[in-house]
């Protein structure tokens, strides 16, 4: 049996895109990370150099991956849940081989392949290879798109502290939000709705 697990990364910033991974793995997988001393577990609680090293190996070992993402004018039309459950979605759509079940990171998911069974699983990451493996994807993907963003946009992006915290709610943002509005990449819907001194557009 073929199972894809499916996880985010950026839902809870303040700009730009929310990514979404899927990976499928081989049966020895962990025994090959075990060999060459891979990590695989939640992204967020792995170093940079782990999740690095990682990113490549799972890209080399998989059995298949994609990575999606929802634009955050995306996100203000249609709001971050939605824009999430589309980037999930289109990982499935982007799949080169038929899948007999997906495990979803989390509590919640809006299947729109109803002949493909799944399984939410809250901590998932913690829990299930395929879903740490989609889960350092897409942090890996979203991290590389956000510091090149930066790089392109240094300008108007160093007053938000954009290097350092990559797009989330961090003092520094949300004081330079406040002071100087908000940029072309900020989700403008989620930014007034989440903190009430928020200036709007």
């Amino acid at each position: 049996m073929l199972v894809a697990g499916i996880d985010e990364a950026g839902r809870g910033s303040l700009i730009s895109r929310v990514y979404s991974g899927i990976v499928i793995l081989p049966e020895n997988f962990l025994e090959l990370c075990k060999e060459e001393k891979i990590v695989i577990r939640d992204s967020k609680k792995m170093t940079k150099l782990q999740r690095k090293k990682s990113r490549r190996f799972i890209e080399k070992y998989a059995i298949d991956y994609n990575v999606q993402f929802s634009e955050h004018w995306e996100i203000d039309k249609v709001g971050i849940s939605r824009a999430t459950m589309n980037a999930m979605n289109r990982c499935i759509e982007k799949l080169n081989i038929p899948i007999d079940k997906l495990y979803i990171d989390g509590d919640y998911f809006d299947n729109y392949h109803k002949d493909i069974p799944y399984e939410c699983i809250i901590r998932g990451d913690d829990i299930v290879p395929e879903i740490a493996c989609a889960s350092i994807l897409a942090k890996e993907y979203r991290d590389e798109y956000i510091r090149n963003l930066y790089l392109e946009n240094k300008e108007e992006l160093e007053k938000y502290g954009i290097e350092r915290n990559m797009g989330y709610g961090t003092k520094i943002h949300m004081d330079a939000i406040s002071e100087n509005g908000f940029t072309e990449f900020h989700r403008k819907s989620f930014c007034k709705k989440t903190n009430s001194y928020f200036m709007s557009s």
